[in-house]
């Protein structure tokens, strides 16, 4: 949803009013034309022909394409339906949108605030804000931490539900706060998708993903992007993408856009399917610290279901020891045990492999597919009697 004066005529696929799935099928379509495709194929161009003042939506690939355009216009539908004044700026990777707010935003003697539980990349980031000369405060998800270290910040930054360890945060809460001291609020909406919870809404200023999760769903992109409303912060991240060059494809922003037209089927499946996951799990002696934000006993979900509508595919939990959880791991059939989370094959990891989460030897990060939710079922019951032997 990009408001520039020198945007092509709003797309007629809009339907701000609509339900989640009629939304995400026509979402970023542009009016149809007579023996033209309805989704455009992807536009592969470095600079487009432009003769005279340089004016006009398309100048030269780095700076605009075709494509990202209807997949902008996707993606600002679902995060800000019926918004006016809403823009969305597509990256080549998740990190390259998170960056792109931090180190557009934020100067030399600014403060920052970050989750100390959010993704394991975040202490890397950390690092390289420091190093120029960028004050970085860290609290946790959970209980609102984060509220105990806003004085004298620029910039908030909230990852809700955590990753891994599914905390959530009062977001509506945390951004007024942020507001009230005059900082700025950007919020890592990966885990929910704008299907499970609309940052905005909530008052943030940026809504950030990682379109290479359960947005594209497919574990064959990578992509990410900020929302916001438009004004100088926005043009801010606009310009750190020019400088940078941090730009998906167009074949990877088409795949994208198409794989958004069943995001409300797959959603749906793998949220239902992921709370009958943690309800079998809860019953388990081996399983500890399980956590679910749509599980009525979940310490976040009390929170949660006041400002998410769909909880999420993941499922945290942890096995006695090391070896238990690669045992259990070794054991699972239908499960792929790979890294990333959100993609229609279920995948699993023992996080403490890559040794930038604060989480246990036996800590398991479940994401659930769209396998059918029975047969997943069976498949890790028995990979835990398996690795319990």
């Amino acid at each position: 949803m990009n408001d520039s004066a020198n945007d092509p005529p709003a797309d007629g696929g809009s339907v701000a009013s609509a339900g989640d799935g009629t939304r995400a099928v026509r979402a970023g379509l542009p009016e149809p034309v007579k023996h033209e495709p309805t989704l455009p194929g992807p536009v592969f161009a470095a600079h487009f022909h432009l003769p005279g003042e340089p004016t006009g939506p398309y100048t030269y690939g780095r700076d605009e394409n075709p494509t990202w355009t209807h997949l902008e216009r996707a993606i600002g539908e679902l995060e800000a339906p019926g918004q006016d004044g809403v823009e969305t700026l597509v990256f080549a990777s998740g990190m390259a949108a998170v960056s792109s707010v931090l180190f557009s935003q934020l100067r030399s003697g600014d403060t920052v605030v970050l989750p100390g539980d959010g993704y394991q990349v975040l202490p890397l980031v950390r690092a390289q804000l420091e190093a120029y000369g960028i004050e970085v405060r860290t609290a946790p998800t959970g209980g609102d931490a984060q509220l105990d270290v806003l004085d004298g910040a620029k910039l908030l930054w909230i990852e809700s539900p955590s990753n891994p360890g599914l905390d959530v945060c009062d977001i509506r809460r945390l951004v007024e706060a942020a507001h009230a001291r005059g900082a700025l609020a950007a919020v890592d909406n990966t885990l929910a998708t704008p299907l499970g919870q609309r940052p905005l809404e909530l008052g943030a200023d940026f809504s950030v993903a990682s379109g290479t999760k359960q947005l594209t769903g497919h574990g064959d992109i990578l992509l990410g992007y900020v929302t916001g409303r438009s004004g100088e912060p926005m043009t801010a991240v606009r310009r750190w993408r020019k400088i940078a060059g941090a730009i998906p494809g167009p074949m990877e922003a088409w795949l994208a856009h198409r794989s958004i037209a069943t995001l409300q089927l797959r959603v749906d499946r793998q949220n239902a399917s992921a709370l009958a996951v943690a309800e079998a799990l809860r019953g388990r002696p081996e399983v500890t610290g399980l956590r679910y934000p749509g599980l009525p006993d979940d310490p976040s979900h009390r929170v949660a279901s006041q400002q998410m509508r769909r909880y999420g595919c993941v499922v945290s939990f942890t096995l006695p020891t090391r070896a238990h959880a690669e045992l259990f791991l070794e054991s699972l059939k239908l499960v792929d045990d790979a890294t990333s989370f959100g993609g229609v094959r279920s995948t699993a990891e023992r996080r403490g492999r890559w040794g930038g989460d604060a989480v246990p030897e036996g800590f398991i990060r479940l994401s659930v597919g769209a396998e059918d939710p029975e047969d997943l079922v069976a498949d890790v019951l028995r990979a835990l009697e398996e690795s319990t032997r």
